[in-house]
């Protein structure tokens, strides 16, 4: 008997009440006195083989058929009995190296990319293993898997990802490097231990996804028109600001790709690498080392760099260095985790960075988001309800209709497909520095911004409301009200 299959055997006799005829595997057949649902059916196929069939007999003769199997299966039974707490390394090999696994694993990173998603999550609960990916910023449900082969997916993927198969304590991460038809496909694997199992997300890093312009990540024209101007300056410190997953990397990447004609140096460190760009330098931070974003810039500027790009600015020490890096002729690009662009400003403040400093060397700050587009397949009109209304702050009477997408099989029925940028550029200016000299708090930044003609993330996203672009729950989701 395979052991891979001994979890599902034992589930079956006891929850479904199907058993193996004797001759199993040789005569690949269940029995059964009830039909198994269908979606039972194809998950046992897909694990078993697809050549397994279902016979129905009496509850006897299936009595009598568990009866032997639990006999026969006693002594692996009883080695197996305390999980996969008791499962050895060479076990978990064997586990990750049969081929069902191997087909299941790749089957649902396939059906993942089928659907452009950005990660894959397998989640243990107590009675299944969980499989959701992330498809345009929302969690979507794939698969719910028999608990019983939790073990063997964590180590196929661990397995893929080179990392310790028989370590289950410790979180770990690594990297595949996946080939789907002609597509090249980098995945950063994270694990972390949980109570009936390892949880594991793999970050989908499509290399064929990020050969992006500027013109096609949706800034509404006059943005991209002032954002190309801050970064063909010579020099200061330009920053993108936004959540986890707002779409930050690619605009710089889109940035760099854009200014880079081959007739300056650019250097990069990033944690981690997520795409290799020709023509520039690139370095993944490694703080086993000692090489830290902070490490990494000292040793950048000394490499004669025009160009240099942060992947993070996390503390006073790089900022400092970057802020040190544009005033002596640098052009700097780097990111901060904060909610607008008014707000990249306190947060340098309360690193401990001088008002005067950051007035010198920041020339630009962009806040973005990522908002789902209505799929054109399926979109329709519909009216604008009051509630919507009152959440978005406008007339119902003089906006009546809205698109939105009634889902079709091209977006999974979501009325979703793609996703478009919402932008939100604070450009340094005269008037902006005096507030900051002032003291004045990200309030009376974003002011000034709005009375020299800033355009709020909001406001981006209105517009793409009237476009019908995007939807007002959309909206709602990912911006606040201004």
């Amino acid at each position: 008997m395979n052991e891979l299959t001994l979890p599902l055997f034992t589930q079956l006799m006891s929850k479904k009440n199907i058993a193996p005829v004797e001759s199993f595997p040789d005569n690949p057949c269940l029995m059964f006195s009830d039909l198994p649902k269908i979606e039972d059916r194809a998950k046992i196929r897909f694990i078993l083989g697809y050549d397994v069939r279902f016979e129905k007999s009496n509850e006897d003769h299936v009595a009598r058929l568990i009866k032997f199997w639990r006999a026969k299966l006693a002594p692996e039974l009883e080695g197996t009995a305390d999980g996969i707490e008791q499962l050895d390394d060479e076990y978990l090999q064997d586990l990750a190296s049969d081929a069902p696994i191997i087909r299941m694993v790749n089957h649902l990173m396939e059906r993942s990319l089928d659907l452009s998603a950005s990660d894959i999550h397998f989640e243990p609960e107590e009675k299944y293993l969980k499989v959701r990916c992330r498809v345009d910023g929302v969690m979507v449900n794939l698969e719910n898997l028999p608990a019983s082969v939790i073990a063997a997916v964590s180590s196929r993927v661990k397995l893929m990802a080179r990392l310790d198969i028989g370590e289950k304590r410790l979180p770990q991460d690594g990297r595949i490097q996946y080939q789907m038809g002609e597509r090249s496909l980098d995945m950063r694997v994270s694990t972390l231990p949980g109570i009936h199992g390892e949880s594991i997300v793999l970050r989908i890093l499509d290399r064929s996804d990020i050969q992006v312009d500027l013109e096609q990540l949706g800034m509404p024209p006059d943005v991209l028109k002032s954002y190309n101007r801050v970064i063909q300056q010579p020099h200061g410190i330009v920053l993108v600001t936004g959540p986890t997953g707002s779409g930050k990397t690619t605009s710089l990447y889109a940035t760099l790709e854009k200014i880079n004609t081959g007739q300056q140096k650019t250097i990069t460190i990033e944690d981690p690498v997520e795409y290799q760009l020709e023509g520039i330098t690139q370095i993944h931070v490694n703080a086993k080392i000692g090489l830290s974003f902070s490490a990494g810039l000292r040793s950048i500027v000394r490499q004669d760099p025009d160009i240099i790009m942060v992947g993070e600015i996390r503390d006073r020490e790089t900022a400092e260095i970057s802020i040190e890096s544009a005033l002596t002729g640098h052009l700097v690009f780097s990111t901060l985790h904060t909610n607008d662009s008014a707000g990249a400003i306190t947060r340098l403040q309360d690193m401990g960075i001088d008002s005067y400093l950051i007035s010198s060397s920041i020339i630009g700050v962009m806040a973005q988001r990522l908002v789902r587009k209505i799929c054109v397949h399926c979109a329709d009109f519909e009216m604008l309800t009051d509630e919507e209304a009152n959440l978005l702050e406008i007339d119902p009477i003089q906006f009546p209709q809205i698109r939105r997408g009634t889902g079709c099989e091209r977006c999974g029925s979501t009325g979703y497909r793609g996703r478009v940028g919402l932008y939100e550029l604070l450009i340094m200016s005269d008037g902006i520095r005096q507030v900051i000299g002032a003291g004045g708090d990200a309030s009376a930044i974003r002011n000034q911004g709005i009375k020299e003609g800033l355009r709020t993330l909001r406001k981006d996203a209105m517009e793409k409301l009237f476009q019908g672009i995007t939807t007002p729950e959309e909206i709602v989701r990912v911006t606040k009200a201004n």
